[in-house]
């Protein structure tokens, strides 16, 4: 979850997201930025952080070189998560769903008037996290807004936000860093490219979950995870012990691993072997670990166990034979 009580000064958004905030900034000037934004990307792209400063440069005062200046006291109050026109949602702990009461706060919120400017911002991370209910309630927002009031919805999956929340909203898909970015911005953290190209392998690329294996102190799970699933398709470790360095996973994280196996398996492929029956069934799997996903968003609670060893030998039976001709290279 993201933490909103320790925030730098100024919040930037990640160096691959330029063109994005380049954007921002000259719809801003225009006075044309939509009020209802919904930014989706791949899992661990960095979709928060760059909602995280659009809202900031949005209640600052005095903006400098298109950041929020860090300085004034809107920033101040933003910078501990005491700003009174600024809302963040997320599950609230131990919960995998943003639930209806939550909304309705948020929806009450944005027909009150600015406290510290003319703008109040609102931020939904993950919005496919809602429940049906709660996403019903925010219609009115969408449908209503008040003056000078925006929202920013972040999610993963875009089929995962309700068709009347998207139509209702500027749809921003954003872009996968490149693999240079990636390593350039790690760098910087790690001071060790060496380690920065480790931990990008593991992760299959994503900047900000290698960066949470180098610094979170649950850092060696996330690692275990992906360690699990690649030992299991190179043959190096059975179902059982896969399971079992699975076990003190998350299933949000087990589901997302094998998820983004997934994924980065069918981008090895030869655009022919798409088409072809194990091309297909890696398709189907991922659907359906995806509809699994939103389950589990929903308030679904499968047996943990019984549906990771399932999908770890569905894993198993999909890649395997892939994998070990030599057809697919994690």
């Amino acid at each position: 979850m993201m933490s909103l009580t320790a925030l730098p000064p100024v919040s930037a958004p990640l160096p691959w997201q330029d063109e994005s905030w380049s954007r921002y900034n000259q719809q801003l000037a225009d006075d044309s930025l939509p009020h209802a934004l919904l930014l989706t990307g791949l899992p661990n792209s960095g979709k928060a952080r760059l909602a995280l400063a659009l809202a900031r440069l949005l209640l600052c005062q005095s903006p400098s070189g298109g950041l929020n200046c860090g300085k004034c006291h809107p920033c101040e109050l933003s910078a501990v998560g005491s700003h009174g026109d600024f809302r963040w949602l997320q599950p609230e702990e131990k919960s995998r769903t943003i639930k209806i009461d939550q909304i309705r706060e948020t929806v009450q919120f944005a027909t009150k008037t600015a406290g510290f400017g003319s703008r109040k911002v609102m931020v939904l991370a993950p919005a496919d996290a809602m429940n049906a209910n709660a996403a019903n309630a925010l219609l009115k927002s969408l449908e209503e807004p008040s003056p000078g009031t925006y929202l920013v919805l972040v999610c993963d999956q875009l089929h995962g936000v309700p068709a009347t929340i998207r139509s209702r909203c500027q749809i921003v898909k954003l872009p996968t860093p490149s693999n240079e970015a990636s390593m350039a911005w790690l760098d910087q953290i790690t001071g060790n490219t060496d380690e920065s190209a480790k931990l990008l392998d593991l992760a299959d690329g994503m900047p900000l979950l290698a960066e949470a294996m180098y610094q979170h102190a649950d850092g060696e799970t996330l690692i275990a995870s992906r360690v699990a699933c690649r030992g299991l398709l190179e043959g190096k470790l059975s179902i059982a012990q896969a399971s079992e360095m699975l076990s003190d996973v998350s299933m949000e994280e087990v589901l997302e691993q094998i998820a983004s196996t997934l994924r980065r398996s069918l981008r090895g492929l030869e655009k022919s072997a798409l088409n072809s029956a194990n091309g297909r069934a890696m398709y189907e799997l991922l659907d359906e670990v995806g509809g699994i996903q939103r389950a589990t968003r929903g308030g679904a609670n499968p047996n943990r166990q019984l549906l990771t060893d399932v999908l770890l030998e569905k894993l198993q039976s999909v890649l395997g034979g892939a994998f070990a001709n030599g057809s697919i290279k994690l």
